[in-house]
């Protein structure tokens, strides 16, 4: 097979932030025959060169289907992943740690020749001192105290042992800061502040002050750059994992200058606090374990991705965050139940 033609892509996960994103992409893309993309619910979307699945990677039984979808395909994308509910962390694991086990057992059976997987700066352990940013050597063990980051330092080591034992399927890893566009704004405000947070508290005259803590510093990325990447990495011959972030690093001040709001500095145990008691009234499903795991991600070193894929983000960290939180502010969403909008200020 060349690697910069694929005659069929197969994407978990397809509905969702980065997937409504890279199968509009490869749908585009010269060098993909076509798209399948697997969903738990089928999308409205109607895209050239794109079929649909339905299929919940958590449940037991659905192998021979998703053996069937898999047995075809030049490469399989997996990005299915469940963020909640934070409460149930066996609920999580089956969806993200089992389903991505049926994923890459499929893949093997089938003997598909690239698979390319949605890792996390969350599965890396904690950043050294001074803040440098880290390579893809850096270790992923991720952070014990959430399930998010322990779920994608697992799954580390699943593929660490599925690359020696299947070397004839390319295995990709991507590891992305936080990732943001307009159209997924609803359902991430869902996944971190809850359903009724209301938007128009994102309008900047309506927050004169921001909260800034020790920790506050972390990277983004918007999910169009992070799908480029993905695309790139498919019609490459590349292998191993890939950082994927934007400039500037994004900390307090920034924060506040794109709220136009003053940070005011607060005890990071305060914070934790707060956010403890709201989850635990279930309030606001970001869990406390969440918030302690972004105290200590680490800066991400992206120079393998500039050199190796030839990438560059189109769009800074800002842009970034300035088309989430428009999309907050209006309700912003797309036709697939993940990303579905409301407007609600």
């Amino acid at each position: 097979m060349n690697p910069s033609t694929l005659s069929r892509v197969v994407v978990t996960g397809a509905t969702g932030n980065v997937g409504t994103s890279l199968v509009r992409l490869l749908a585009r893309e010269p060098g993909v025959g076509s798209v399948l993309g697997i969903a738990r619910r089928r999308p409205g979307l109607d895209l050239p060169g794109v079929e649909w699945a339905e299929l919940d990677l958590s449940h037991e039984g659905d192998e021979p289907r998703l053996a069937q979808y898999v047995a075809d395909a030049d490469a399989v994308v997996h990005l299915a992943w469940r963020f909640g509910p934070t409460h149930d962390p066996v609920e999580t694991w089956r969806t993200n740690v089992l389903g991505s086990v049926r994923v890459f057992d499929a893949v093997a059976a089938a003997r598909v020749p690239v698979l390319v997987y949605a890792s996390s700066v969350g599965a890396y352990s904690p950043g050294p001192e001074g803040g440098a940013p880290v390579s893809e050597s850096w270790p992923t063990h991720g952070w014990p105290g959430a399930a998010y980051t322990r779920e994608k330092a697992y799954l580390e080591r699943v593929l660490d042992t599925f690359e020696r034992d299947h070397p004839q399927t390319r295995v990709v890893r991507m590891r992305p800061a936080f990732l943001f566009k307009e159209e997924s704004a609803s359902e991430q405000r869902r996944i971190f502040a809850g359903r009724f947070f209301p938007g128009r508290l994102m309008r900047p005259e309506l927050l004169p002050l921001l909260p800034e803590f020790q920790g506050l510093r972390f990277q983004v990325l918007h999910t169009e750059d992070a799908a480029d990447a993905y695309r790139r990495a498919l019609l490459r011959d590349v292998r191993g994992a890939f950082n994927l972030a934007a400039e500037p690093v994004i900390d307090g001040p920034t924060l506040g200058g794109l709220l136009n709001a003053k940070p005011v500095k607060v005890p990071a145990g305060a914070v934790r606090g707060a956010l403890s008691a709201a989850w635990r009234l279930r309030l606001v499903p970001a869990s406390p374990g969440l918030f302690d795991a972004l105290r200590h991600l680490p800066l991400l070193a992206t120079e393998r991705a500039r050199r190796e894929l030839g990438w560059d983000p189109a769009s800074s960290s800002l842009d970034a965050l300035e088309a989430f939180l428009r999309g907050v502010r209006a309700g912003a969403g797309d036709d697939t139940a993940p990303l579905a909008g409301h407007r609600i200020g």
